[in-house]
C-alpha cells in the first residue's frame, strides 16, 4: 500500500525557517493533489497550504505570506516552505495526497517553534 512519507520536521527558534518534504513511498506513484495541514496541541487539525496538479497553489490566512508550497515532479516531491515561524505554528504537520481514488494522509512530523 503507498503511503505518503513527511520528513523535515524539528525544533526552531522564532523568526527561523524549516522545509517539509513530502513524497509517496512507491517510485511510480503521484498524488495530485497535496495539501499539507497541521494540528496544534490540544487543538483540531485545519488546512496549511495546497497546490494542484497544475500548480496552482493557495493558503491558510495564518500563514499567507510566510509558507510556500511547490513540488518538484522530477523528484515527485511536494516541499513547504515555512519561513518566520512563530510559536503559534508549533504542531504536527501531516501531508495529504489523492493517490488514485484514494486520499492518502502522511504520519505526521512535529514542528516546534520556541526559545
Amino acid at each position: 500500500q503507498v503511503q505518503l512519507v513527511e520528513s523535515g520536521g524539528g525544533v526552531v527558534q522564532p523568526g527561523g525557517s524549516l522545509r517539509l518534504s513530502c513524497a509517496p513511498s512507491g517510485r511510480t506513484s503521484r498524488a495530485n493533489p497535496v495539501g499539507f495541514y497541521r494540528q496544534p496541541p490540544g487543538k483540531e487539525r485545519e488546512f496549511v497550504a495546497g497546490i494542484s496538479a497544475g500548480g496552482d497553489t493557495r493558503y491558510g490566512d495564518s500563514v499567507k505570506g510566510r509558507f510556500t508550497i511547490s513540488r518538484v515532479n522530477a523528484k515527485n516531491t511536494v516541499y513547504l516552505q515555512m519561513n518566520n515561524l512563530k510559536p503559534e505554528d508549533t504542531a504536527v504537520y501531516y501531508c495529504k495526497g489523492l493517490i488514485g481514488i484514494y486520499d492518502v494522509w502522511g504520519q505526521g512530523t512535529q514542528v516546534t517553534v520556541s526559545s
